[in-house]
């Protein structure tokens, strides 16, 4: 079942790079709204180290974008995200899926539930105007913050501290599809999936490192399936993005190496902190646009 698992993914890659691929080529030389990749470079590096460490890269991706002027147009975020991250998280999915053990029938499940999330709610997104998408990702960033500040006291460690089991069944088997149906189609606006995920899991019974590979997986998918929506729409900056994901891999295979031995509670406060100032900014502006 894994070994099937592993080719999906493959064939999901392999998808969502012919389908970008196409599309950096068919608008080769052609002008328009694109970011430093410089600059998109370094955020990839870093904020993939830290989603390879469990702390997610969309929240930390938007903060540097705004501190940075990274994305000028709130509108590209969802793409930028969803676009730039799907190699270095696809990256983090066979390296976690092979090494951490979970049942592998719960783990398809879940991930096929969230790709048809991300289907659903990719259709919804890109429709959006820029004002809707600056409140929702307002909310977003808050209610990561949010989660990451429970994670951070190790609320989200208590809910799981005596927690063995690797499989779901039966009603939580059913709770944790639906769970994560929303979740996916959450992360096609810029909802991270990890920190709800990490909580849902754990509520459920189950040993909390069942989550990382539950967690990338599904945002591997997702994004692999869920992204060529928004590089149809052209809602991304092409030569930006590509810095974000080169930066990005670099990031996963140094995050990787350093997972079991870097601390990085003082690095956490500051994100939390710096998300809701940044979260707050996103609703001032798209609820001032909306009155």
């Amino acid at each position: 079942m894994v070994t099937l698992l592993l080719t999906l993914l493959g064939l999901s890659a392999l998808y969502f790079i012919v389908m970008w691929s196409m599309d950096i080529i068919k608008n080769k030389g052609v002008e328009g709204e694109d970011s430093n990749p410089v600059v998109g470079f370094f955020i990839g590096l870093v904020t993939d180290f830290m989603d390879t460490l469990g702390i997610g890269s969309f929240a930390p991706t938007t903060l540097l974008a705004k501190v940075t002027g990274f994305i000028k147009n709130d509108r590209l975020l969802p793409g930028t995200l969803n676009i730039g991250h799907t190699v270095p998280v696809l990256i983090e999915a066979f390296l976690f899926i092979q090494s951490v053990q979970v049942d592998a029938v719960t783990l398809l499940s879940l991930i096929a539930a969230a790709v048809i999330g991300a289907l659903v709610g990719g259709r919804i997104v890109t429709k959006l105007p820029e004002k809707k998408i600056q409140v929702t990702m307002g909310f977003a960033l808050i209610i990561t913050a949010a989660l990451m500040f429970a994670s951070k006291m190790g609320w989200l460690a208590l809910l799981g501290a005596n927690n063995t089991a690797l499989h779901l069944t039966g009603i939580a088997l059913i709770v944790g599809i639906v769970g994560n149906f929303i979740f996916g189609a959450l992360m096609m606006a810029g909802v991270g999936l990890y920190a709800p995920c990490l909580a849902m899991v754990s509520l459920l019974g189950m040993d909390p490192k069942a989550a990382f590979p539950i967690m990338m997986g599904s945002c591997a998918a997702l994004m692999a399936i869920g992204s060529p929506k928004f590089i149809k729409e052209g809602l991304y900056p092409r030569k930006g993005t590509i810095a974000l994901a080169i930066g990005g891999v670099l990031g996963v295979i140094i995050g990787y190496q350093f997972i079991t031995s870097l601390s990085l509670s003082s690095l956490m406060w500051l994100i939390i902190v710096v998300v809701i100032i940044t979260g707050l900014d996103m609703l001032r502006k798209g609820l001032k646009k909306a009155a």
